[in-house]
């Protein structure tokens, strides 16, 4: 296939494209100095002259707390930015995959959300996403919608390198214990996007490692993994720990569009933390 992938300098982008180009797929790639998604004339532009089979929106506003004060910026890139591609995909009769987020949850529900599941979000990182959500569902035909959570990868920042910066600088971190939800290796999260692009299986999926934990629960087996026997975890709640942003209490995802279209499960969490660990012990060290 031919595959343009946008946002493809960022943390699940640098694993899509590497993926796909090993799969023998032709893959453009573009980090955000290259391609900007809200300029429409230049992306319409980009996608004419490709002509690409599949396109991967990556690309994102995910400044999760200073989406609270850039409305706008936030808006602007995940909304109309995605607008913009929909109406390009749909122009050359791409596929597209959309890259979403849990937090078009509220986080209140006790049990693990479906795709089915009522969106409720309460942060303004959530409701621009939402808004890409409903724009590529109305204005493009072949599209997947692939709501994942708590990423994390060998490129850009996430909460695993951010808590092995830590650990190098303090003997104490604290995190908060009463968020729940689900880690999600890059590596992982591209192999299925890889699957679910070679069929038409349109539709939303809500894509993560298996097996739920909270922040703190993360944070320790981050540490054990590494083998960072010095650092103390000191468990806090989300009151004690003030963001700007909200953040869903609760937002496990039930892999249900995973199931009904047959494509196998996800291996837990811990096992995709300890596989990365070692890559990154492994790079590090060289």
């Amino acid at each position: 296939m031919k595959v343009l992938i946008t946002g493809g300098k960022g943390q699940l982008g640098v694993d899509v494209t590497s993926l796909f180009q090993r799969e023998g797929h032709q893959v453009w790639s573009f980090g955000k100095q290259e391609l900007d998604v809200t300029y429409f004339d230049q992306l319409k532009q980009t996608v004419d002259t490709i002509m690409p089979d599949l396109i991967i929106h990556a690309a994102a506003y995910t400044k999760v707390d200073l989406a609270e004060q850039e409305w706008d910026t936030a808006f602007r890139i995940n909304a109309m930015g995605t607008r913009n591609v929909a109406v390009v995909a749909n122009q050359v009769g791409a596929k597209l995959i959309y890259i979403s987020t849990d937090y078009v949850f509220d986080g209140t529900q006790k049990l693990p959300y479906n795709e089915f599941s009522a969106v409720n979000p309460q942060s303004v990182y959530g409701k621009s996403k939402l808004a890409g959500e409903v724009f590529v569902q109305q204005l493009c035909n072949r599209f997947f919608i692939v709501r994942t959570s708590w990423v994390f990868g060998r490129a850009g920042s996430n909460f695993v390198t951010t808590m092995l910066t830590l650990a190098a600088k303090q003997p104490e971190i604290k995190v908060v214990y009463d968020q729940v939800g689900c880690p999600t290796y890059a590596v992982d999260l591209a192999s299925f996007l890889l699957k679910l692009a070679e069929t038409e299986l349109y539709g939303i999926y809500h894509v993560s490692n298996c097996e739920a934990c909270s922040w703190y629960e993360f944070a320790k087996a981050i540490f054990e993994e590494a083998g960072y026997k010095h650092v103390h975890v000191t468990p806090v709640s989300t009151e004690q720990f003030q963001r700007p942003a909200p953040r869903p209490a609760y937002s496990v995802l039930d892999h249900m569009g995973v199931r009904l279209n047959g494509f196998s499960s996800f291996r837990p969490w811990r096992e995709a933390l300890h596989e990365f660990l070692r890559e990154w012990k492994e790079h590090t060290e060289k």
